[in-house]
């Protein structure tokens, strides 16, 4: 073991940390390398190195048992400081804890105000439903009974129309249908005499109707007759309804 002389190792005691620990591993090296005597399981320690790492315990023993003394004072007051950063800590807290307390009763509070305010809106957005669906109900119905009289009037109102065009129609086909009559009997009156060998009197089978009175003889069919237009009901007077015509 190389161990330092005892002017070298003093000269910087701060080089390096004092360890006890490590100083008494030091010592142990020194008996575990010292030479055996054979058959005594003895060493022959060298005593210079021995001693000298004797007085390197005993010089720093005093200053390691101060920084020992000193690291307990420290954790001491360390503990100390903790302790009171604790307490401050747990005060701080506690009046936190008191704040929130009373936050809460606020927003309790708060919260009952709050459920009251709902109620009464849901209470009078209630009444508010109702009476406005009791509105729309009350408009439904005058709407529906407008909209039945509406509709009943003007079905009245196109019967009426479709019986006076009914009627109008019917009269327009009379008066074809007796106009067709007339010609018809006069066909068959000249057919009649044509095959009796008579000869055709035009004057004669003529119908009245067709008669020109200014020259006595017959006139020709104009395209109203001829082909009779039927005007709307609103374009012409009412007529009399017969009880037998629809």
């Amino acid at each position: 073991m190389n161990t330092p002389a005892n002017g070298d190792y003093y000269q910087n005691p701060a080089s390096e940390r004092f360890s006890i620990q490590q100083e008494l591993d030091r010592i142990e090296e020194i008996v575990l390398e010292s030479t055996p005597l054979p058959l005594t399981g003895k060493v022959m320690v060298a005593e210079d190195d021995l001693l000298d790492q004797l007085d390197v315990v005993r010089v720093n023993l005093p200053a390691a048992v101060q920084e020992s003394v000193q690291i307990v004072q420290q954790r001491e007051e360390i503990l100390a400081e903790a302790e009171q950063y604790a307490q401050e800590i747990i005060t701080s807290a506690e009046k936190q804890a008191a704040a929130i307390l009373n936050e809460m009763a606020i927003i309790r509070q708060a919260e009952s105000q709050a459920a009251q305010l709902r109620a009464q809106t849901e209470q009078e957005c209630a009444a508010l439903r109702g009476q406005t669906m009791a509105e729309i109900e009350q408009l439904q119905n005058q709407a529906r009974q407008e909209w039945e009289e509406t509709r009943a009037r003007t079905t009245n109102e196109a019967k009426t129309i479709q019986e006076d065009a009914d009627t109008y129609a019917d009269q327009v086909l009379e008066n074809m249908e007796r106009q067709f009559m007339e010609m018809l009997h006069v066909l068959r009156n000249g057919r009649q005499k044509i095959q009796g060998g008579q000869s055709l009197d035009v004057d004669n089978t003529t119908p009245q109707s067709q008669i020109n009175p200014a020259t006595g003889g017959a006139r020709p069919m104009s395209r109203r007759e001829a082909s009779p237009v039927v005007r709307p009901a609103q374009d012409r007077p009412p007529l009399q309804r017969n009880p037998g015509q629809r």
